[in-house]
């Protein structure tokens, strides 16, 4: 149920309304708009008397919300958020690119990519330090030796980090991590997202590989019902009848979370399509789609990778589409920090 509040009310008055729907043991999200406040009902609104509430005051309108996601829709927060990581902003016309190894394999190469990335245009740094594999035989990831050697790279160039989180165990372990990935295969990992909803570090969410755009949100709505409104949204391909690619790049999910949500999304087309030679045209077209950001897998000798050499960048590709994609940019009116 969405509440909306008329223009210049006393905030007593607010307030009392506020307390009064908390007394009914709802949830309480307040959206401050130019000409009104939203007031969003998040639980069993049935208990609510909604034509006593239409006759307040104060009160302008009064409507239900049929979807199952509360917190992540747009109904209850009709503006963009802005998610701030480092500076560095996500939503509201501010456009990030993410860039690093898809897996972290030593020092040296952490930081040279790092620093190669950010000479291209790269505002934060990816990098694999649990790496969750197919096969039990592949490269697993460094653990948390990974997670030292990617803070190592954070304070050699400044740049905030953006690393997978696997398990609930591991949380302590990523103190001083600027964003926690969660991957599609922990998207549904509900325990997982209740323990991230207790913290206030950005989350990034990836689609599912076979999840519904409402399965990924009210994914999204786990974490935000903890407390944690700092969720970003990344489409990174969907498993569908087709070999050719890796998997299938969904932008048109683009489009209909902008109706949908009011949190930011970016789009990861290295995994969806898992060929490097396929990454900036598919960047492109996410610009063009509304994306928030891009996330691009880079490393400094894709040949010899530890993982996903396939789908990986070489510092130099990474600037030229960097450099594309800055041009595309005032287009569709938004800027690269």
């Amino acid at each position: 149920m969405i509440v909306v509040i008329k223009k210049n009310q006393e905030k007593t008055q607010v307030d009392n309304l506020i307390n009064w729907i908390k007394g009914l043991g709802l949830g309480v999200h307040i959206s401050e708009g130019e000409n009104s406040t939203i007031v969003g009902l998040v639980g069993d609104t049935s208990k609510v008397d909604i034509d006593l509430v239409r006759t307040l005051d104060i009160v302008e309108n009064v409507t239900r919300v049929q979807e199952p996601y509360k917190n992540v829709n747009r109904k209850f927060h009709p503006q963009d958020s802005v998610i701030d990581v480092g500076g560095h902003k996500f939503g509201g016309g501010h456009f990030q690119i993410i860039a690093g190894p898809c897996s972290i394999e030593s020092e040296k190469q952490i930081i040279d990519v790092a620093d190669a990335v950010k000479r291209a245009g790269a505002t934060l740094l990816r990098g694999g330090a649990f790496k969750p594999r197919t096969s039990p035989y592949s490269f697993q990831g460094m653990g948390v030796d990974g997670l030292k050697l990617l803070k190592k790279a954070k304070a050699e160039t400044g740049m905030p980090i953006v690393t997978e989180i696997m398990s609930e165990e591991h949380i302590d372990d990523f103190e001083g991590v600027d964003v926690m990935q969660v991957g599609a295969r922990n998207m549904q990992n509900f325990d997982l997202l209740k323990k991230l909803g207790k913290l206030k570090t950005p989350i990034l969410l990836k689609r599912g590989i076979a999840a519904t755009v409402e399965e990924w949100l009210m994914s999204a709505e786990y974490i935000m019902s903890e407390g944690n409104p700092n969720v970003i949204l990344c489409e990174r391909g969907i498993r569908t009848y087709e070999t050719y690619t890796r998997n299938t790049l969904d932008l048109s999910a683009i489009p209909v979370l902008r109706e949908r949500t009011h949190l930011p999304v970016i789009v990861d087309p290295s995994h969806a399509l898992g060929i490097s030679r396929f990454v900036k045209p598919m960047s492109l077209a996410a610009v063009g789609a509304g994306a928030d950001g891009l996330i691009i897998e880079v490393h400094n000798d894709p040949p010899h990778a530890l993982c996903d050499g396939a789908q990986s960048l070489r510092p130099d590709q990474f600037a030229d589409v960097v450099g594309c994609v800055s041009k595309m940019l005032p287009v569709v009116d938004k800027e690269l920090d």
